[in-house]
């Protein structure tokens, strides 16, 4: 079977140090690990670099140290992640002053990952975008694209609670 590819949105990796929401966080160090051990491709963006880049010291350093510890590949800005990211504009599918989380799901799109990978519930991980990101994607040319929390990755992911 071949390893899923995953998109990371900078809010995963933000909650590998959120201590104020400890359940997520845990979710998201067990994600961490299963990345380690290579049993994802992981993909990220320069719009993760650049919300990273935005993140207050020393959680900062803290999280690029974090993404240092796992293979990932960083993905090229293109035009046509541009144009996707702009489609989901046009069809109304999130506001102009959320063109990062846009540019999330098009970057996954355009560089046929598996899923995106997210804790943004407001913006990404909702009913609203998801099939939104459908329609667009269907008239477009582009695969479906889910969009999931850690948690639906590592729930059930083991046989210990038996």
């Amino acid at each position: 079977m071949k390893k899923l590819k995953l998109y990371l949105d900078t809010s995963v990796i933000s909650h590998l140090e959120q201590q104020d929401a400890l359940d997520k966080m845990a979710d998201t160090r067990k994600l961490w690990e299963l990345v380690k051990t290579g049993e994802f491709d992981v993909c990220i963006s320069p719009a993760v670099m650049v919300e990273l880049d935005g993140c207050t010291e020393p959680k900062r350093e803290n999280l690029l140290s974090l993404l240092g510890e796992v293979n990932y590949t960083e993905l090229d800005e293109t035009e046509e992640v541009l144009e996707l990211a702009g489609k989901y504009l046009d069809a109304g599918i999130l506001p102009k002053k959320s063109n990062r989380d846009r540019q999330h799901i098009a970057y996954a799109c355009t560089n046929n990952c598996d899923m995106v990978i997210s804790w943004n519930f407001k913006h990404l991980v909702n009913y609203k975008t998801i099939m939104g990101v459908k329609s667009v994607n269907a008239v477009a040319g582009y695969k479906e694209m889910p969009i999931y929390t850690p948690t639906m990755l590592v729930e059930g992911g083991t046989d210990d609670d038996t």
